[in-house]
């Protein structure tokens, strides 16, 4: 190319950028320093733990956590042209987003940033927890911590055998570019998917967001990859062991409503036409063991409050930022546990007054000789074990 042609180019090029750094920050943003909300509130807020779980949902602890995990992810290096946004800043931004539902126009008027400046962050962010963060606060369960779980189901719940609670939820989303249908749900609304196995403390063992809004609970579990690693025996499951106290064999299960499918690994109840007194002490036990889903979700929903909007994202960042959602619920349950408040209020939430609706249920369809055996096996247990 010849010399002075490639001179001309770079010129150009370090004019543009000189004329974009010098009008890229509108005038609003370039008191951040001094007006934004992070150099306004942060360090007070942090002398007040009360304040500080207020305005973030977590206690000062559990932030401070976190940011110790996923700082060297988020650390960038100032130029000449612009100061970096340090990592304790774009993680306040991300819990305040995730936990206020405030749209990205609105928080860049707080924080004194340009919008996508504060969509890029907030993703950035997201992606750093959950890398960092889920093999620590929802590893893939082991045989070993599945019989643990067992042991408090039995213990909390009264249900023995139970590995965990398995139910979805819809999150509503903006319609998607050519997604058509497939997002938009019964309720009339487009939506994702939230399929979660909760233990017998309220805690997700495993999650999988990206469900089509348009499935039932049947059809997203039977399209999930969960049903794929328990079917071909790599999820962990122990062996089938006695019932507490009893002779009957019966294999570790989940538990569920009548939305999924009987099968051998999977109770629901029976229907209500067919009940008599066993099978009613069945579904009430069934349902009482259940609760711990919906208790997971009662407080997912009602601390990260972006749950209850519709996620003004990708699709694709929609589901990174329900997954975070869910990884910050484990977070917090295994460093604060029931000393933090919002643990105490999920029986007010509205599951179905927000956009967190229950999934389209579906009919039992065509359950196996096996599976029925099985939950007559825990029917029988439960009847000839009632104190």
């Amino acid at each position: 190319m010849d010399e002075d042609l490639l001179l001309l180019m770079e010129n150009s090029y370090l004019k543009w950028k000189l004329q974009y750094m010098k009008f890229g920050t509108h005038d609003l943003n370039k008191g951040r320093e001094e007006f934004g909300e992070f150099y306004v509130l942060y360090a007070d807020l942090r002398t007040y733990p009360d304040k500080f779980f207020e305005y973030t949902r977590m206690s000062l602890h559990t932030f401070d956590y976190i940011l110790n995990k996923i700082s060297p992810c988020l650390v960038k290096i100032d130029t000449n042209f612009r100061k970096s946004i340090k990592p304790e800043e774009k993680l306040l931004i991300t819990i305040r987003y995730l936990s206020t539902g405030m749209s990205f126009t609105a928080l860049s008027h707080s924080f004194r940033m340009g919008v996508s400046t504060i969509s890029t962050l907030v993703h950035e962010t997201c992606m750093a927890i959950w890398n960092e963060l889920v093999g620590i606060h929802m590893p893939p369960p082991t045989e070993l911590q599945f019989k643990m779980v067992a042991e408090d189901y039995y213990r909390l719940w009264n249900f023995p055998n139970c590995i965990g609670s398995l139910d979805g939820k819809h999150c509503r989303i903006k319609k998607q570019k050519n997604s058509g249908s497939l997002d938009f749900n019964y309720k009339k609304f487009y939506s994702i998917v939230l399929q979660g196995v909760a233990d017998a403390k309220r805690k997700f063992i495993a999650i999988e967001v990206g469900g089509r809004g348009k499935q039932s609970d049947g059809g997203t579990f039977h399209a999930s990859v969960l049903r794929h690693l328990i079917e071909e025996n790599k999820f962990n499951i122990p062996k089938p062991e006695k019932l507490p106290h009893s002779n009957i064999i019966a294999p570790y299960v989940l538990v569920a409503d009548e939305a999924y499918s009987l099968k051998n690994y999977l109770l629901r109840p029976f229907p209500r036409s067919t009940l008599n007194v066993q099978r009613r002490l069945f579904n009430r036990r069934l349902s009482t063991a259940r609760q711990t889903i919906e208790c997971a979700y009662g407080i997912l929903s009602t601390k990260w409050r972006i749950l209850q909007k519709s996620i003004e994202t990708s699709r694709e960042n929609a589901c990174l930022i329900i997954k975070t959602t869910c990884l910050l619920h484990n977070i917090i349950l295994d460093l604060d546990g029931d000393a933090d408040p919002d643990c105490h209020t999920w029986a007010t939430a509205e599951f179905n007054h927000n956009n967190m609706q229950n999934v389209m249920r579906n009919s039992d369809r065509n359950p196996t000789r096996q599976a029925k055996i099985i939950r007559d096996k825990f029917m029988n247990y439960f009847y000839e074990h009632t104190y």
